[in-house]
């Protein structure tokens, strides 16, 4: 589908709602000259209203695009985003667009922050994690007037085009196969999700998929921070103390479940048949443990390479039937920690 081109916001519209020259409007955004308390407060809430961002490139440039693509992750320490930069590097490969990538450590307000001073420099194209963001954020990235592709997730209705998995699906796949398994006291370990929405959903799909089938969850343990094997050791270690009877941990990534699988083999647990166990992710690093987690694919490569490639083919005026919408299947790896 091609889509029509979008114009970026001016200086003029920004006058216009605020009630003040464009003059005046350069100088606030610009934070030069004697402007009131009152004029500012005007002028920064309609450029705020409108997600105006100022242009920052000088000159004979200013009415140019850049060749970079802005990238907006939440996080460089987890293992799943290094992959999805792979993914786009490949893609961008070859061509003039080169991504910058900023980090927005899953906070809503330093996404803002991060994407206002993206978007300032004119770049070609945003591939940004998430369908979920501020409303000042959809504003911004309502009116850059550039190629806008929100990945890793599907469950929504993006901005202008996503690239990623139903996450939501992907947890009701897993419940499926750890119920025809046979397993029926399920544990469930992850992030603090009211700002993981990815694990939110997953473990909707998951929760949705066990009731069908007349199953609650058993217990749960929750963690913020970063993922790590010490939180799936700790974690896992208090859940069963709680509830020994536990006949299966779902973990919300692999990295916990790696930790959870070596406390339950250094206790002398029977894996899979006393306990089962699987994570999400699909980890390769992960795969020289005594045994191999099971896990759910998530595409990571593909993901970056889908989403670099609308991109690039929007930056190519020549380029027609542009898919905006790109949803990928991940596939169970069952491994040697669920039955099947």
């Amino acid at each position: 589908m091609t889509k029509p081109k979008q114009r970026p916001l001016t200086l003029r519209e920004v006058s216009e709602a605020s009630g003040v020259s464009e003059m005046t409007v350069s100088r606030v955004l610009r934070n030069r000259g004697d402007v009131s308390d009152s004029t500012r407060t005007r002028v920064l809430a309609a450029a705020k209203e409108l997600g105006y961002v100022p242009n920052k490139i000088a000159g004979a440039l200013a009415s140019q695009r850049v060749n970079l693509v802005g990238v907006i992750i939440p996080s460089l320490s987890n293992m799943v985003f290094p992959e999805v930069m792979t993914g786009i590097s490949e893609e961008l490969e070859g061509t003039e667009l080169q991504p910058v990538v900023g980090v927005t450590d899953y906070l809503p307000e330093k996404e803002e922050r991060v994407l206002y001073e993206m978007l300032s420099w004119r770049p070609s194209g945003v591939i940004i994690a998430g369908l979920e963001h501020s409303e000042a954020a959809r504003a911004m990235l309502n009116s850059a007037g550039i190629p806008v592709v929100e990945i890793m997730d599907t469950d929504g209705t993006p901005i202008d085009a996503m690239v990623g998995i139903s996450h939501r699906r992907a947890g009701r796949v897993m419940a499926e196969a750890i119920v025809k398994a046979g397993f029926r006291k399920i544990g469930f370990l992850g992030t603090k999700m009211p700002l993981d929405h990815r694990a939110r959903k997953r473990f909707e799909g998951f929760t949705q998929s066990l009731a069908k089938s007349g199953i609650e969850i058993a217990d749960q343990e929750f963690y913020s921070g970063g993922s790590a094997l010490a939180k799936g050791r700790e974690m896992t270690e208090a859940m069963l103390k709680r509830s020994p009877d536990i006949d299966f941990l779902y973990f919300s990534n692999d990295m916990i479940g790696a930790g959870g699988l070596l406390y339950l083999l250094e206790a002398g647990f029977d894996i899979p048949n006393q306990i089962g166990l699987a994570g999400f992710n699909g980890v390769e690093l992960l795969d020289g443990l005594p045994r191999k987690l099971a896990t759910m694919d998530a595409c990571r490569i593909e993901i970056g390479r889908k989403a670099a490639q609308i991109i690039a083919n929007r930056h190519d005026d020549e380029v027609e039937d542009i898919e905006s919408i790109v949803e990928l299947s991940p596939i169970i790896e069952f491994g040697d920690t669920l039955k099947r």
